[in-house]
């Protein structure tokens, strides 16, 4: 399970995603986002998955990856979708009790399914198409005008990007532990649920003096360089957006604009 999380992973390649601008990839992830809760229908919504689709096959990332970044949360989705059965109206297919699972009750789980994947595998493509140096710049200039209200606005981009940076790497690092541990003849996958917590704690200590000893390493290798905050700092690679990032744009604002023509013409799923 530990294998199978993505979150943070930045996979190297050429591809039309790899090439656009990275502060236009943030935008258009966070409008994507914010328009796969607006698409109120199944027709809105496999808009979005369809583009979403083409956009995973333009990458030119292995669809394993996606895959794994699934599989990470599929519990979440399956729970989701399980708890969305016994919520909505019409024709009654199941009943037991009190319980029962509508036609409308398969519709919304469906939906939020849909939905779910469709998040994930979407904010995905941001993370393994794009280097960690191009997230901090990109995001150091989205808020720039922060710095009009004297927001450190190049520390606050630096601490995500190295708190995402290193996601992967702690992940590897608890893998190894938890190796090591049932090298030792550990018992962590038995018992029952407060046992299992307690096997965890082998685990914790040793990662958090790993955590720590690795935050301490990178904050003297930066003050070795004579790293002091942005100011007067110059960037080794400018961001320029280009006639690919305008072709992004525009797909996406028709799109969009898809989504919300769906919207008023087709009933919503959920109520």
């Amino acid at each position: 399970m530990i294998r199978d999380i993505t979150l943070g992973q930045y996979i190297p390649g050429k591809s039309f995603i790899h090439r656009l601008d990275p502060r236009v990839k943030i935008i258009i992830t966070f409008v994507y986002i914010v328009f796969i809760f607006v698409a109120s229908n199944f027709e809105g919504l496999l808009t979005m998955s369809v583009l979403i689709l083409g956009i995973l096959l333009l990458s030119g990332v292995p669809l394993s990856q996606y895959f794994k970044s699934l599989k990470a949360i599929l519990f979440v989705v399956i729970f989701t979708s399980v708890l969305n059965l016994f919520y909505g109206s019409g024709n009654v297919l199941w009943s037991w009790g009190g319980i029962q699972i509508t036609s409308g009750g398969v519709a919304n789980a469906v939906f939020v399914t849909i939905r779910i994947i469709s998040l994930i595998l979407f904010s995905s493509v941001l993370t393994f198409t794009t280097s960690p140096t191009e997230l901090t710049d990109a995001l150091e200039r989205i808020m720039k005008p922060l710095k009009l209200l004297h927001v450190k606005v190049h520390e606050i981009a630096m601490m995500m990007t190295i708190a995402l940076r290193f996601v992967p790497t702690l992940l590897e690092e608890t893998d190894k532990i938890m190796s090591a541990q049932k090298a030792r003849g550990a018992d962590m996958e038995s018992g029952g649920l407060m046992q299992r917590i307690r096997a965890l704690i082998p685990i914790l200590i040793p990662l958090f003096v790993s955590s720590f000893r690795r935050a301490y390493d990178l904050a003297m290798a930066m003050e070795c360089r004579c790293y002091h905050g942005g100011e007067g700092r110059t960037k080794m690679k400018v961001l320029h957006a280009t006639s690919l990032d305008a072709v992004a744009v525009v797909v996406s604002m028709v799109v969009c604009a898809a989504v919300v023509a769906c919207n008023l013409y087709f009933p919503a799923v959920l109520h």
